[in-house]
């Protein structure tokens, strides 16, 4: 139901832009969301958006690098990553179905396979 692309090998300082495209569903009225699991470590939420696009939310660790977006007509989300560090490095997944705005995983009942970005210093 979600694919996610747009993952590759980019130097620090750079930029990216994941995509997630929702098929056979089209979350109406749900957030939507990107997570993100570096190796070793638990899942981490890197932002989320409502159904309107009017809300998002996100961590400090990202805040004012990522921008998260939805194209409605398209029924595709964006990551917008800016100034990439080296700590960004993780297998990033997108995920929809959740009710209110959220950070945990478990409360989005839908992923995406994961897209990996690599930050080379």
């Amino acid at each position: 139901q979600l694919q996610a692309s747009g993952g590759g090998l980019v130097q620090a300082g750079g930029s990216l832009r994941l995509s997630c495209a929702a098929s056979g569903r089209t979350f109406s009225g749900y957030f939507m969301g990107w997570f993100r699991q570096a190796p070793g470590k638990e899942r981490e939420f890197v932002a989320s958006i409502s159904w309107s696009g009017g809300s998002t939310y996100y961590p400090d660790s990202v805040k004012g690098r990522f921008t998260i977006s939805r194209d409605i007509a398209k029924n595709t989300m964006y990551l917008q990553m800016n100034s990439l560090k080296p700590e960004d490095t993780a297998v990033y997944y997108c995920a929809g179905g959740s009710e209110y705005y959220d950070r945990r995983p478990e409360k989005y009942n839908a992923w995406g396979q994961g897209t990996q970005l690599t930050v080379s210093s």
